[in-house]
């Protein structure tokens, strides 16, 4: 046989291996690493899409939580893993913007093939209910009066719920006092008890405690207001005209994951998201569908990256963040 023949057989055997093994997976369970804390949005998001995605690829899906690390912990853990599709980790805004703070050194556009953006969310800007204010120009009053005494929770530094408090402070030209958690899901019980006093959170960890009135919305971050709650002002109809945040999750495989395993996967999900069923329960926490293919998920990486990387690096948050 000659060369050239030798070299179209291969491949012609390289092609069908790979059609075969999509063919055949999922053979076992699915881990879906978090990188964060049970209780905030991104964990919430993931244990409503479990069960569906149980229906749709017949294996069982195991949420495995490994916070810490600004994310890190889950992020090494899901590198190492081998790239067949039975490992995947689920990420959010905040993977995109560590690395540009110096605080890690992994890079999700590089270190991982792009499955998926799973739901796009606006943020809610959040106090305690003990604190006397009812909208967000009052509280950059009460902030003013009391200078560098606001605190703000967050899921940790450099995590999007920091990056908003930071905007926050910036343009509205105040001091405050940034309180990082492992996760938004470990800093609830310190900002109910007003410990700390204001947070921007995703309406599906915020919901139980704005209904049981421990916590009160004072404006939504997107560019316009949500359908979860249409009274809500925006940050821009709040006095701050350029303020626009929003959150997003997807999922996230490890590199060399066959095209095949990675595609099956993006229809599952994208599948699994479009659930009327799904919608409903999203549009209830306050967010939407995502959509698109693997390579639209990376070029959204991509866009974010160079969205924030500017205010970091005007801001002075890289080199702070890389003290912390």
């Amino acid at each position: 046989m000659s060369a050239p023949a030798k070299i179209f057989v291969m491949t012609l055997t390289g092609m069908f291996a790979v059609a075969a093994c999509a063919q055949n997976f999922p053979e076992r369970p699915i881990r879906l690493i978090l990188g964060v804390a049970p209780g905030g949005g991104q964990d919430a998001t993931a244990r409503l899409m479990a069960p569906r995605l149980y229906k749709v690829l017949g294996e069982t899906i195991i949420i495995d939580n490994r916070p810490g690390a600004g994310g890190a912990i889950g992020v090494d853990l899901a590198r190492q893993a081998a790239p067949d599709g039975h490992t995947l980790l689920m990420i959010s805004l905040s993977n995109v913007l560590l690395p540009m703070l110096g605080n890690v050194t992994y890079d999700v556009r590089r270190d991982f093939a792009a499955v998926a953006e799973l739901v796009v969310q606006p943020c809610l800007l959040v106090v305690t209910a003990a604190l006397p204010v009812k909208s967000v120009p009052e509280l950059i009053g009460y902030a003013k009066a009391n200078a560098g005494k606001l605190s703000i929770a967050s899921a940790g530094t450099g995590s999007l719920t920091h990056l908003a408090a930071e905007l926050f402070a910036e343009q509205a030209q105040i001091d405050v006092v940034h309180v990082p958690y492992k996760g938004m899901g470990a800093g609830y019980p310190d900002l109910v008890a007003g410990r700390v006093q204001a947070a921007f959170v995703v309406m599906a960890s915020a919901q139980p405690h704005l209904s049981a009135n421990r916590l009160r919305a004072l404006a939504v971050t997107g560019a316009r207001r949500a359908a979860f709650a249409p009274a809500l002002p925006t940050m821009a109809e709040s006095g701050l005209p350029s303020y626009t945040v929003t959150q997003w999750y997807g999922v996230m495989a490890p590199l060399k994951t066959p095209v095949g395993i990675v595609n099956k996967l993006n229809k599952a999900f994208a599948g699994v998201m479009e659930d009327a069923g799904m919608k409903t329960l999203l549009a209830n926490d306050g967010s939407e569908p995502g959509s698109g293919s693997p390579q639209e998920f990376a070029r959204r990486l991509q866009t974010e990256h160079e969205r924030w990387s500017d205010m970091i690096e005007k801001s002075g948050l890289r080199k702070r963040g890389a003290r912390q």
